[in-house]
């Protein structure tokens, strides 16, 4: 008889509320969810204190669950993952189901982002860092090598302040609430400000302009970083938010989900294209004129940067929105002429719309700020969106983004290799 036939069947047994969300992969709290909302029934056994479960069903909801939000693949053959957090559609996205754009641009990246995260709308939401995980992560940032670029010393941020959280595998919703709201203000306090002695009160926006401009701060510039940020918090599973996800998958604490994310961000087709659009910019700004720096381009086979997005067909918003906060500050005009001459000059080559990285490159290239600073904007942004699917993730099956491997090599049994001669 086999093993199969041997077991009782899974139907005639009841399951305790522990038994089922291991099952399930969710928190006891959520298998209650699960009844309320009528995907499961319970029942109490007498001299049992809790409710029990119809093993059969939960079999039959966990089949469920895996087919509707683990690794499952898309319309057109990628990998397809059940979110809340952010939607794509129409040319349009969408923070919790609320237009993302109009977020931006009624609140501070602080507020945007506590919305990502819990669904709430805190007025004046801040954060900040005990000294004492600062501390930790600037000697551990300033200890690298004077040309370490920006995501290095974030990255080294990070790991340096979980080492110094004790509390760091706490993966309760709470507990990664509140080190998200430390760990943010912690890695803008990790980069080397560029105007001593001020940079580390106020908004997020206020501490990272010093970080990135030697220059003053006048009031429209900061609300266009801070509009920046905001606008960036999210965009559904690009590469390191995929990243983020597999990390929670596998449990790891919010630090080294946030470290994942920075590791790929760093990668040149993710994190750097708003440094190459911001160099594109100062090149058609030193020469007059945007023909000759885009024929360079072309000539050269390289895809010029900051035009075109694959998820939008038409203008990306991210772009239009800072573009109009950018027309208000005087000083961008010519980098903003700078822009619309790459866009109108690449249309006769091909119709591409600006992205938000050219977006960002005005902002940067117009504000002082190094070609790095559209990679900083972009990391510090994105950490809070980073968290909020870590914070999904960790609500879910565990070790669901594993996916099979479909292996194409020798078909064994091979012999064995012999020793190549030196």
């Amino acid at each position: 008889m086999s093993d199969q036939e041997s077991t009782p069947s899974p139907a005639r047994r009841r399951l305790s509320t522990k038994e089922t969300a291991e099952l399930l992969g969710v928190k006891p709290e959520t298998v209650y969810a699960y009844v309320s909302r009528g995907q499961l029934s319970s029942r109490r056994e007498p001299g049992n204190r809790g409710s029990t479960f119809d093993a059969g069903e939960v079999e039959a909801l966990a089949r469920r669950n895996r087919r509707e939000s683990g690794g499952t693949p898309g319309p057109g053959g990628e990998l397809s993952v059940r979110t809340r957090i952010t939607l794509i559609e129409d040319d349009r996205y969408y923070y919790r189901g609320v237009d993302a754009t109009e977020l931006a641009r009624r609140h501070s990246y602080e507020e945007v982002t506590e919305w990502l995260w819990t669904g709430r709308l805190r007025p004046g939401a801040a954060f900040t860092a005990p000294e004492a995980s600062v501390a930790v992560a600037r000697r551990a940032a300033d200890a690298l090598p004077e040309h370490t670029g920006p995501t290095d010393r974030l990255r080294v941020a990070a790991v340096a302040a979980a080492a110094a959280d004790p509390l760091r595998f706490d993966l309760s919703e709470d507990a990664v609430l509140g080190t998200a709201r430390i760990l943010i203000p912690t890695l803008v306090a990790a980069l080397p400000p560029l105007r001593p002695g001020r940079g580390d009160q106020g908004p997020i926006a206020h501490r990272l302009w010093a970080r990135l401009s030697h220059l003053d701060p006048d009031e429209a510039s900061l609300a266009a970083l801070d509009t920046a940020l905001a606008l960036l918090v999210d965009h559904d599973l690009a590469a390191s938010t995929l990243a983020v996800r597999v990390a929670a998958s596998a449990r790891a604490h919010v630090y080294a989900a946030v470290s994942a994310g920075l590791g790929v961000l760093e990668g040149p087709l993710h994190g750097a294209a708003g440094g190459l659009a911001h160099r594109l910019i100062l090149e058609v700004l030193e020469r007059g004129s945007a023909g000759p720096v885009v024929a360079d381009e072309l000539r050269e086979g390289r895809r010029v940067p900051g035009l075109g997005h694959r998820l939008y067909r038409g203008e990306d918003p991210r772009a239009r929105v800072l573009f109009g906060l950018l027309e208000e500050i005087p000083h961008a005009a010519p980098a903003l002429a700078a822009a619309r001459d790459i866009v109108a000059t690449t249309a006769r080559h091909t119709p591409l719309h600006a992205n938000v990285d050219l977006a960002l490159a005005v902002l940067t290239a117009s504000c002082g700020m190094r070609s790095s600073a559209s990679e900083t904007i972009f990391a510090v942004a994105r950490t809070a969106g980073w968290i909020a699917h870590a914070l999904e993730e960790y609500g879910e099956r565990p070790l669901r983004m594993r996916p099979s491997g479909r292996y194409a090599g020798p078909q064994p049994p091979q012999p064995l290799p012999r020793p190549q001669q030196q």
